[in-house]
């Protein structure tokens, strides 16, 4: 069997392993526009500011151990530019290639708005290694001004690193808040964390340019409220698929433009199959597909593709929207849906919220966890939870995803079986003490 993967890293080279795995007779050809196999691109901005020392920490396993140790083609700089589906022939500048079966594993690109001198030069986005080493460079021999352009997750974890490297850092954010994704009630913590750390937020902030010198280096972004002076600028304001080399091929995509998938990561196409950034994700709440381009999820759906390519067939059984990251000594977490979300969907719901200690309010290193939950009105099952703290965050949010994927309700959280002992939790879990606080 002759198959080929577009994208070489998380979600087609789980499945490229699983072909491996599975088919003794496999013919795998990976074809990857850059120059890099799976690396880390979550851990880009820990690079940029000191915590990883070393490029090749980034980096799992590189294109000459797939070749030399899996026998894959894989092959650098190869770029998609069309696929005949007729012929089943995939197509790029200076190659062709046939497959019987076909993965599209092209990921997902840093979007930038059409604004004014966008082209100038100090205005970088962060995707890529190759995205890292450039801001790296110009990072280096002086402190800058940066200005971070975006403060949803990727915006907030930039600006931290080039703050603790010593860096003067502003956000600039159009909505009235950073971390959309959150409830307002819990990024007022958000919000206090950057200021307390000295990053100037500038919110309500629409983009419309930037200024640059004689040299064409960036000097100034314009927005609708003031001129930004800047020696460096970061756009961190979302991603778009990698599908526009999908044109005319009768693929059926979304309205973000990602791929529209099966619940076995199969197109409307015969015999081509996609997996991660460009695709779509199943939501086992709303019992609808959607759009949230994880590393988490681009793992799981290539190892699912690949098996079902090779004839064991997997179903891919969705996300519930977990995420956690971290600014500075703070540990933001979610999973599940937020309020707005809910609201958007129509559901009644009511949300309860706590501050809690993270174990035994006795034991001296107890720190406060800040805890909100989202719950049907009617039916009490779990619709969402949000965390906030230095210690014990990840604990709460992981056993609350656990719910949401098995559709739990408030009281099925409360009735939960979990460890006891006072350095590591109170005899009722901050998350359960939470629950209770609904009656």
């Amino acid at each position: 069997m002759n198959y080929v993967i577009i994208g070489g890293d998380a979600a087609g080279m789980s499945a490229a392993m699983q072909l491996v795995r599975n088919d003794a007779q496999a013919d795998i050809t990976v074809l990857e526009k850059g120059e890099y196999y799976s690396y880390a691109q979550c851990g880009l901005p820990y690079w940029i500011g000191g915590d990883i020392e070393k490029e090749e920490k980034l980096v799992a396993r590189d294109a000459e151990t797939y070749r030399i140790k899996h026998g894959i083609d894989a092959r650098t700089e190869h770029e998609v530019t069309s696929i005949n589906v007729d012929e089943k022939r995939v197509i790029g500048k200076n190659f062709e290639i046939g497959y019987d079966k076909l993965l599209i594993a092209s990921g997902a690109r840093p979007f930038v708005p059409d604004w004014d001198n966008n082209h100038l030069k100090g205005i970088y986005t962060l995707k890529t290694i190759p995205d890292a080493k450039k801001i790296i460079q110009r990072l280096k021999g002086k402190r800058r001004n940066i200005t971070v352009i975006g403060g949803g997750s990727i915006g907030l974890e930039i600006a931290e690193n080039v703050c603790k490297a010593g860096h003067k850092v502003r956000i600039l954010e159009r909505s009235a808040r950073l971390a959309m994704n959150f409830d307002k009630e819990m990024t007022d913590h958000i919000h206090e964390k950057a200021i307390e750390e000295g990053i100037q937020l500038d919110l309500n902030h629409d983009i419309i340019g930037f200024e640059g010198d004689e040299e064409g280096n960036v000097t100034s972004v314009i927005t609708n409220l003031s001129t930004c002076e800047t020696d460096l600028v970061i756009v961190a304001v979302g991603v778009r698929p990698n599908t526009d080399f999908l044109t005319d091929t009768g693929i059926h995509l979304d309205k973000h433009g990602a791929i529209k998938v099966n619940r076995y990561m199969e197109t409307n196409l015969k015999d081509v199959y996609a997996a991660g950034d460009c695709a779509t994700q199943y939501h086992r709440i709303t019992n609808k597909d959607t759009y949230l381009p994880l590393g988490t999820h681009a793992n799981k759906q290539g190892r699912i593709a690949g098996l079902n390519m090779c004839g064991k067939p997997r179903v891919f059984k969705g996300i519930v929207g977990t995420q956690i990251y971290q600014f500075f000594d703070l540990t933001l977490a979610r999973t599940g849906l937020s309020s707005r979300e809910i609201e958007e969907l129509g559901y009644a719901y009511k949300c309860v919220q706590a501050r809690l200690p993270h174990v035994a309010a006795y034991y001296p290193t107890h720190e406060p966890l800040f805890i909100r939950l989202q719950y049907n009105e009617k039916t009490e099952e779990v619709l969402g939870g949000q965390f906030i703290g230095t210690k014990g965050v990840d604990k709460r949010c992981d056993v609350l995803a656990t719910a949401l994927y098995h559709g739990m309700t408030m009281q099925d959280l409360e009735e939960l079986d979990l460890g006891y002992s006072p350095p590591f939790n109170s005899v009722w879990d901050p998350l359960q003490q939470t629950a209770r606080r609904r009656s």
